[in-house]
């Protein structure tokens, strides 16, 4: 297969790393910048276009990796359906109108389009998912949750000004709200949102929210506490507990582990989920990122969009989900 990847930032030059641990050699990239096409050459030796036009007409891809800021994922991705060319977007936060249409224009077309739900493939969230259906620790009561990892430090060769982070649609902190439900409602469904604070409380140069504090009602009846945030350092910040009927989980990414213990018990049960492999200048781990793009890769050979876990339809409902936070929200501002 020939892979097109559009957008060779951070995320860019992950994927080419992703594919290239799956076997798949002929890669291009296309990028305006002509710092990241070389630096895409230099470290990966793909085949470098300066014009999309021209990389999709001279490569013909059978398949696109749209790795771009979220404000562009639409307009390549409707442009891959409507060449009837497979597609993969990262994680999106803008434009559910034209997610929830491009639904319908992929549906019609039977073309692949895979939103990109990386953390449903992390080793944590595979065990939570684990101990939540098989009901270890009876029904979910409550979920308090926190996330973050302070915003300057994401690329800390570059203002976040100079990049989507810094903008207020597709700031670094509303797009990890995005990111996070898109797992935590795979565990536990459409939620109903009751309450919003957002604001911003550090002196990052941006004008962005650089906190979200929000409360959810899954169905079944669990109330959720959530706060997402780019201020935590000088480590990322990613813990979860989940009180239940019959005991407690608890996930810190910190640890790497998940416990939980059960009513009854004298000592907790301790699972370690391993920390993965980081590559050089990166926090998160390479692997589930790795098989987030083997789904993608067996979606696309067999022409079936159930092989990967994730649509647009779901990305839409996150999407109106958020926009109903921010509508429904309080401000604050601690600076």
């Amino acid at each position: 297969m020939r892979f097109l990847i559009v957008g060779l930032g951070s995320m860019g030059k992950r994927r080419i790393r992703n594919l290239r641990a799956l076997g798949h050699a002929n890669v291009a990239g296309f990028d305006p910048r002509q710092d990241r096409r070389d630096e895409s050459v230099y470290k990966y030796n793909i085949v470098p276009f300066a014009e999309y036009e021209d990389a999709v007409k001279r490569y013909s891809p059978d398949a696109i990796v749209i790795s771009t800021g979220p404000a562009l994922h639409m307009q390549y991705a409707q442009d891959s359906v409507i060449r009837k060319i497979p597609c993969f977007i990262e994680a999106s936060v803008v434009h559910a109108d034209r997610v929830e249409a491009l639904h319908n224009q992929a549906n019609e077309a039977a073309i692949v389009v895979a939103p990109s739900c990386t953390m449903r493939y992390s080793e944590g969230v595979k065990c939570l998912q684990q101990l939540i259906k098989s009901g270890t620790i009876g029904r979910p009561l409550n979920i308090n949750y926190q996330h973050g990892q302070y915003l300057p430090d994401w690329h800390p060769w570059e203002k976040v000004t100079d990049f989507y982070v810094g903008q207020r649609d597709t700031g670094g902190c509303r797009e990890m709200v995005a990111f996070e439900l898109t797992w935590l409602n795979a565990l536990f469904g459409d939620p109903t949102p009751l309450a919003c604070v957002k604001g911003k409380i550090t002196d990052i140069e941006a004008d962005i929210d650089d906190i979200y504090h929000f409360v959810l009602r899954y169905p079944d009846g669990p109330l959720a506490n959530i706060t997402i945030e780019v201020v935590s350092r000088p480590v990322m910040t990613r813990e979860l507990r989940i009180l239940g009927t019959q005991g407690q989980i608890v996930f810190s990414d910190h640890e790497h582990v998940v416990r939980f213990k059960l009513v009854g018990d004298e000592n907790w049960t301790t699972i370690d989920v391993g920390m993965g492999t980081q590559e050089p200048g990166y926090v998160k781990p390479e692997e589930p990122y790795i098989a987030e793009m083997a789904d993608f890769v067996s979606a696309v050979e067999t022409n079936d969009q159930r092989r990967f876990p994730n649509t647009l339809a779901a990305d839409a409902k996150i999407l109106r989900l958020l926009e109903n936070l921010d509508s429904i929200s309080g401000v604050t501002r601690g600076l």
